[in-house]
């Protein structure tokens, strides 16, 4: 488990399920994510078990974790680090906040957390990030602890039936221990 000075970062677990299901049927967390809102929860099943066997493949390649206050362990959304080729030493993190947790600093906590276990941990030299032009505040959010912007990948986002264009960002290990 990672922690910070409120949350606890743990690895998804089965048991989460309810609370994956309800983050993911939440429209304000539909409009910018290119999975869509379940039809029921068989297809978040589906994704939960998808991701569960990402997390026991050896050599590891992926770590989902739940975020949770650390003094009532409430549910606040999911984040994650998916590794690149070993040779580049790289990753890819996103996550999901539930709207109840928005503007309270909590996603910066966990990405700033996340980045920290990426960098130390696992020892990663980069690690990059996505989010739709559109997602202004995930973009600020990816700005406040350190990513740059890199580009932008035109019509790259499937949602909800259209193609969107899709900011990439990056932060290097270097840049984190400038930050941190």
């Amino acid at each position: 488990m990672l922690t910070t000075n409120r949350l606890n970062i743990r690895e998804l677990t089965f048991a989460d399920i309810d609370h994956v299901h309800k983050l993911h049927s939440l429209p304000e967390t539909d409009e910018f994510n290119t999975l869509g809102i379940p039809e029921n929860i068989q297809m978040t099943e589906n994704i939960l078990n998808e991701w569960l066997l990402l997390q026991k493949q050896k050599p590891r390649s992926s770590y989902i974790f739940c975020i949770e206050k650390n003094d009532n362990n409430e549910f606040i959304g999911l984040i994650a680090i998916n590794l690149g080729k070993a040779n580049y030493k790289s990753a890819e993190v996103w996550f999901k906040i539930h709207k109840d947790h928005w503007r309270q600093g909590y996603t910066t906590e966990a990405l700033t957390r996340i980045l920290k276990y990426g960098f130390v941990d696992l020892k990663l030299h980069r690690i990059e990030a996505g989010c739709a032009v559109e997602n202004i505040a995930s973009g600020k959010t990816l700005e406040k602890v350190g990513f740059k912007r890199e580009g932008m990948k035109r019509k790259k986002l499937p949602i909800r039936g259209e193609w969107k264009d899709n900011y990439f960002y990056g932060i290097l290990e270097e840049d984190f221990n400038i930050i941190n």
